[in-house]
């Protein structure tokens, strides 16, 4: 049986790191201390290492403690060394029912060993190279204080039920033993990598998981989401939506917005979480108030579809398509609203013909593959939605 030492000095009681993959990019402006990280050109940048908060896991977690009763989690993308996925979920163990908790890494990771050390014998010179797994089978209080804390976590491996072994391959979500443990999953919680999120979330689908997952809201417009979207197979979360989260960056990193002790912490302005499990508040039908007048909505040049600003301006009493911003999928409710397809500059190399012509498209030398045109000018991405239920006159 391999052992698991936990060291729990200062900076193990402040937090442990989430090892994630998704690819963080910074702008030419950004200054140490101060802004924003940019996600537009993370497939140029190949930066991995930003590491999830405990706090805002447990903020968006809190919500969906019914739904983990009874099932196998996996964590996909986590590093145990460094990640608060692990944490939460070791000493929630318990509390949410959990039958089994799997969590794998990659190998290489550029944090490990800094406060949490496994110890893999002899066989192993150096476990930081290595990609292995975790099957957390049971969690106990060992010392018999009447709580699992970070004292009863030292000893989880220290039980038969508890397994860590060393993968064959590098750790990939998509390596066949990484796909094999997701087929034995019921749920997949974690940071995937920025980019390879579509196709991260199309084998989610792929393989009917469950699902709750941070993403880029820069995502929203791919045809993978988007698809899923109008197929109701995904929607955002419960927090951050729109609002940014902040992410704890190693050492190296030389731009940041900010220390949290002696952790560089970095803003994600872009950031959110998305799921396939209910979530109330897209149960929640819309009070619409204003009514539709051709003036106050005038149509596209290139699309039969009305333009909205905002989705509290969206007409009650209007039965055609309306172009709404794409944070709309924020509020979205497919018991009210039927998403038709959205207005990109990728519609009309994705949207299926018949779509574009219910949607009367028509090619505009402003539009650069399909953005809707309001006025001879080129608009933001919008999502032509229609109303299920309009008021009749």
């Amino acid at each position: 049986m391999r052992s698991l030492q936990w060291y729990l000095g200062g900076t193990m009681r402040n937090s442990l790191f989430l090892s994630c993959h998704g690819l963080i990019v910074m702008r030419k402006n950004y200054q140490s201390m101060a802004g924003n990280v940019d996600l537009h050109a993370a497939n140029k940048a190949k930066k991995d290492e930003f590491y999830t908060r405990l706090d805002d896991i447990a903020q968006e977690l809190r919500y969906y403690k019914k739904c983990f009763d009874g099932k196998i989690v996996f964590c996909n993308c986590d590093d145990p060394y460094e990640s608060n996925f692990f944490k939460y979920f070791a000493l929630n163990f318990n509390t949410l029912g959990l039958r089994k908790l799997i969590v794998t890494c990659y190998n290489g990771s550029p944090v490990s060993g800094n406060e949490l050390l496994l110890d893999f014998g002899d066989s192993v010179e150096d476990p930081k190279k290595i990609a292995y797994k975790v099957e957390i089978n049971e969690v106990r209080d060992y010392n018999g204080d009447g709580a699992i804390n970070l004292v009863d976590v030292q000893y989880l491996m220290q039980t038969e039920k508890n397994v860590i072994s060393i993968l064959k391959g590098n750790g990939d979500f998509r390596s066949q033993e990484c796909i094999e443990l997701l087929e034995e999953a019921d749920i997949v919680v974690t940071n995937p990598p920025f980019s390879l999120f579509r196709e991260y979330v199309t084998q989610l689908d792929e393989y009917n998981k469950d699902f709750i997952i941070m993403g880029n809201t820069n995502t929203l417009v791919c045809k993978e989401m988007f698809r899923m979207f109008k197929l109701d197979r995904i929607r955002t979360g419960y927090t951050h939506f729109n609002t940014g989260m902040y992410f704890y960056v190693p050492d190296s990193f030389e731009k940041y917005h900010h220390l949290e002790g002696d952790k560089k912490v970095a803003r994600v302005s872009t950031s959110c979480w998305y799921t396939n499990l209910p979530v109330e508040k897209h149960k929640d039908f819309l009070v619409l108030y204003k009514h539709y007048t051709p003036e106050e909505y005038p149509k596209y040049d290139n699309y039969n579809a009305i333009n909205v600003n905002t989705y509290t301006d969206i007409p009650v009493d209007y039965d055609g398509n309306i172009g709404v911003p794409i944070t709309f999928l924020d509020k979205y409710n497919p018991n009210q609203f039927e998403i038709i397809w959205q207005a990109s500059g990728n519609t009309r190399a994705n949207a299926p013909k018949e779509i574009l012509k219910e949607l009367g498209y028509v090619a505009h030398p402003e539009d650069r593959g399909g953005c809707a045109v309001l006025k001879g000018k080129r608009c933001y991405t919008r999502v032509i939605i229609r109303n299920k239920k309009p008021q009749k006159l």
